[in-house]
């Protein structure tokens, strides 16, 4: 059976998000949760049997996924199912936000720009509080309902895949025409910064493997070929990686995102988000076999072998 796909507003950029219901073992669960709003609420009210929902499934606790979590467990009795590592971020927020900071300024932004970083993130945006009680999603969600937990970091280092023999749902790893920033980020597992590099380097063999499944996607349209999605994503790296290689050894990522985006880039989030990219990029740059031999394994290397020969300094044929 596949799940049924509900598609909830959001107040954010990244527009609606879709949840999903499936019967499993005769439990009624539900994957993501939609926005903490109450137009989210009477949403979830109106479109799901909440008494009988039995286990909410979250793939990463961005709001747009997660922000229901807290009111589904106090208002219904299903079990609530975290990625590890985001709870990890959100009882240790204040550490690794610290050590956040540390990182943007070792990439060259002031103290001004921290300080509005600051203030963007704690308007409460990226930091929902935990439910009362959860379970962790690796480990605890019960075998008999038959879900397989592919951990596909690279978006963020938490992003979790849920696939049976049919279906997946991805969250935000597989999106039809939208090329993602991987969050700069603090790994609190390992200490230092979190690789999104080479995490979405194994991430991509994993999401490869789904391809004869339907793949159930966060937001936008359904993806009807996994290839397509990872190619996308693949070229899109290829090509700013190529745009940003000449400034790469020369400039502090701050002056790099100053000398491509000048005054144009003012809202702190947003020159987070490119720092992300950049840093991301860099990784690529100084470690490009990594990409290449993940792309050899999934046998897509030689549809983009020109991309990535421009990327790395070579020249037109």
């Amino acid at each position: 059976m596949i799940p049924t796909q509900h598609t909830v507003d959001t107040p954010y950029m990244v527009g609606p998000v879709h949840c999903y219901t499936v019967e499993l073992d005769g439990d009624l669960v539900l994957f993501d949760t939609g926005p903490p709003t109450e137009r989210a609420q009477e949403f979830l009210q109106k479109e799901i049997s909440l008494d009988r929902l039995k286990h909410v499934i979250v793939t990463h606790c961005h709001l747009d996924h997660y922000g229901q979590s807290s009111w589904l467990e106090k208002n219904t009795e299903a079990t609530v199912y975290l990625p590890f590592r985001d709870v990890l971020k959100i009882q240790q927020r204040d550490e690794r936000m610290e050590s956040l900071y540390q990182l943007l300024t070792e990439m060259g932004f002031d103290e001004h720009y921290l300080d509005d970083l600051r203030a963007s993130f704690y308007r409460g945006v990226l930091f929902p509080p935990l439910p009362d009680n959860f379970r962790i999603a690796e480990s605890d969600i019960p075998e008999r309902l038959g879900v397989e937990v592919l951990g596909c970091a690279g978006h963020s280092q938490s992003d979790l895949v849920y696939a049976t023999s049919e279906w997946a749902i991805t969250g935000d790893t597989l999106l039809k025409g939208i090329f993602q920033s991987p969050l700069l980020d603090v790994d609190l597992e390992q200490g230092g910064r979190f690789n999104n590099y080479q995490a979405y380097c194994q991430s991509i063999i994993k999401l490869c493997s789904l391809q004869d499944r339907t793949i159930l996607p966060g937001h936008r349209k359904k993806v009807e070929n996994v290839d397509d999605i990872i190619l996308f994503y693949i070229s899109k790296t290829l090509v700013r990686a190529n745009q940003i290689r000449p400034y790469i050894t020369k400039y502090s990522i701050a002056e790099i995102i100053n000398k491509l985006f000048g005054n144009s880039m003012t809202d702190p989030f947003h020159v987070y988000l490119k720092a992300s990219e950049i840093m991301f990029l860099k990784d690529f740059l100084y470690d490009s076999d990594r990409l290449k031999s993940s792309l050899e394994t999934i046998k897509l290397f030689a549809q983009v072998s020109d991309l990535f020969h421009k990327a790395l300094g070579g020249t037109d044929a």
